[in-house]
Formats: structure tokens, C-alpha cells, sequence
């Protein structure tokens, strides 16, 4: 508890005095007369300090909705209802902690920024570094000590050929506040090929992580259907970094909370990736020195390699039909060739002409 009355602090140290006294369950809650003990003991000013309790807890309630998009200061009947004939309570909801300080969570900030974090934009690595910073301040030594913590000099990654697009922190805000609190979103979007800009209003679903890239997946507005059929039709992805304005709008509607709109579901459908997405029997001819890391990371769970002779194996695998599948087997064109299916080699051996005659202009 407080060395001394919580009123006799700033307001943003009273804020946080008032978080640390406050109840951690329903059972416990407490009325504004019982939390006056620990907030304000001048009777000659009682009324006036019992009036900054109040709006210290609507400030407080404030803060947790607008910072951390969490309803964790509870009063009980709840905000916003008539409390007329009752005595109002208040209590923090038990879970809920502003920066729950252990082992695994330091080590999870630590992966992050070691293993993570170069795939992601410098404003974001930078917020893992501070991050990590403020954590190795307030538990080094024990951290250090710990099983996780004796990884933490061992693990490394490399960045990215291609760095990260720069993100609006307002606007990637904005979307975690309509995905945390399932609102719709009115965004400004430049298409890689477009001049100008569109507005689109988008329900929502979660954010995919392709390399360095981070994409928006959700739904064009569309009224209820009875066919998912139809609504999946209106499945889009956004690059996030050509979101140029965004509002958060009113609550999505039922519909897109219906489990075949999950995000396991979506991928298992083939719609966070791109390209055709169908399913595919992909057979390949590889050189024998190429396919050995096919062994050690095949191309799916039903890959199959035989041999064709002492140059060449073959390789087959049931895949989906991406745009990253084809990158792969652009980037394999000198170690091997697609042999099935046969639209498939047809659009590998386009672009490989494509990029010998630029190569040859130039």
C-alpha cells in the first residue's frame, strides 16, 4: 500500500497508487467509502477528495480501454448503468496485469527480439528493444540465472534480404483496437498498381505475417447470407503498410464470427495466401545433389522421392498452388524442372523467359 494517502500524489502517480490498491477479485470489491481509507484521511476535505476518487477511477477505466484495450477495472452494476438505490463497487479484474513480470516473460521478449524482430518494421523492433530494456532493468540478474534466460546468448537470426516496410503506428493502432474489440474499420488503401488511393470499408479477422510483410485479412461489408459460399467471396487481404488513413467504426456483424471464418479455417481454405491456392500433385525432376534438402524439408507430409538415375530424382507432393510456390521454383530453375502440373510449368517457364529477355536487353 501507498506510504501515504493516495490524494496527497499527482495525478499520475495517485492513477497508479489507486491501480495497486485496488481489489483483484469480484468477491473483494469495494465501495468508494471503503476505498477512501487508503485514498484520503482529511476529513475537513473529505467530499472534494472523495470526488477526485471518482474521476480518478473513470481516468483510470479510461486508460485501460484506450491503452491496453482491456475492460479490467470492473464496477459493479457495470459502467455506464444507473447506479441510483446502489452502492457501487469496483475491483481489477484477476487476470489482468499491467506488466506481469516472470521467466517466460522476459524470455519471450527476448526470442522476440533476437529471432523475430528483423522481420518486422524498425519502429517495431525498436519497441521490443525498449521493451526488453525496461525488463532486464527490474529482474537482470535472477533472469540471467534462470534455465530460459541462459539461451538468451545463444540464439540469433539474420534479417531479411528485403527489410520491412516502414508502418503508421497510428494506423496499425487503430487495427489492433478494431481486432481486439471486433469493430469494423474504415481505411484508405493504395493498391500497388492503382494511382490513387480507395476507401473500403473491412470487417476485420487478424493479421497474417508472410516474411516481413504484414497483411490485414478480413471481409468486404456484405449483408448476412445463408450460402458461406457467398460470403467467403468476399474475403480480402491488405498490405498493411498501403493502409493510409483508418477509422474504427461500429461492431462487425455476427456472421463473420461464425467458425468457417476462423483463421485456421481461412488458411486451411487457402485464402491468407496468394495465388490460385488449389491443390495440387506437384511433381518435379531434381538433381541429386538438390533434393537432399528436400529430405530434411519436404514439400508436405505426403512428399515421395524416387530415383531416376545417378544425376536426377523425382519428386512429388500434394501443395497448394501460392505465389510463394512459384518464387520457390523460379528460384530451384537451375536445379530443377516441374514436370506436373502442366499450366503450372507453363507460368515457371513464362517467367523464366520473361527474365532472360530482360536480362538480355540489358
Amino acid at each position: 500500500m501507498p506510504a501515504h494517502p493516495i490524494t496527497s500524489y499527482t495525478k499520475s502517480a495517485r492513477l497508479f497508487a489507486l491501480y495497486q490498491s485496488l481489489p483483484r477479485s469480484e468477491a473483494d470489491a469495494m465501495s468508494l467509502t471503503e476505498l477512501m481509507h487508503n485514498y484520503g484521511n482529511d476529513p475537513n476535505n473529505y467530499t472534494n477528495e472523495r470526488k477526485n476518487l471518482e474521476n480518478d477511477l473513470i481516468g483510470l477505466n479510461r486508460i485501460f480501454n484506450d491503452i491496453f484495450y482491456s475492460d479490467a477495472l470492473i464496477r459493479v452494476p457495470a459502467w455506464g448503468k444507473n447506479i441510483s438505490g446502489k452502492t457501487a463497487r469496483f475491483y481489477i479484474e484477476p487476470s489482468f496485469s499491467i506488466d506481469v513480470i516472470n521467466e517466460q516473460t522476459v524470455f519471450f521478449w527476448e526470442m522476440l527480439d533476437k529471432y523475430t524482430a528483423n522481420y518486422l518494421p524498425v519502429s517495431f523492433k525498436q519497441g521490443i528493444t525498449d521493451k526488453l530494456t525496461q525488463l532486464r532493468r527490474q529482474d537482470k540478474d535472477n533472469f540471467h540465472q534462470s534455465p530460459l534466460g541462459q539461451w538468451q546468448d545463444h540464439l540469433v537470426t539474420l534479417p531479411s534480404i528485403v527489410q520491412a516496410p516502414n508502418l503508421d503506428s497510428k494506423v496499425f493502432g487503430s487495427i489492433h483496437q478494431a481486432l481486439l474489440q471486433n469493430r469494423q474499420l474504415r481505411i484508405v488503401y493504395q493498391n500497388k498498381w492503382e494511382e490513387k488511393p480507395v476507401q473500403r470499408m473491412v470487417y476485420p479477422k487478424g493479421l497474417i505475417f508472410i516474411d516481413n510483410m504484414i497483411y490485414l485479412t478480413g471481409f468486404n461489408s456484405a449483408d448476412d447470407h445463408i450460402d458461406d459460399d457467398v460470403l467467403l467471396e468476399e474475403h480480402r487481404n491488405f498490405a498493411v503498410n498501403r493502409i493510409t488513413e483508418v477509422a474504427v467504426d461500429k461492431p462487425i456483424p455476427d456472421w463473420v464470427g461464425r467458425d468457417v471464418f476462423t483463421l485456421d479455417s481461412l488458411q486451411k481454405l487457402g485464402k491468407l495466401e496468394f495465388g490460385k491456392n488449389t491443390e495440387i500433385n506437384l511433381v518435379l525432376k531434381v538433381q541429386k545433389f538438390a533434393c537432399q534438402h528436400l529430405y530434411e524439408r519436404p514439400l508436405s507430409i505426403d512428399q515421395k522421392i524416387t530415383i531416376i538415375d545417378d544425376t536426377w530424382r523425382q519428386v512429388s507432393a500434394t501443395v497448394a498452388n501460392t505465389t510463394r510456390l512459384q518464387d520457390w521454383l523460379v528460384s530451384m530453375s537451375q536445379l530443377s524442372v516441374v514436370i506436373e502440373p502442366l499450366e503450372l510449368k507453363t507460368v515457371i517457364l513464362e517467367r523464366l523467359e520473361s527474365g532472360m529477355q530482360l536480362y538480355n536487353r540489358n
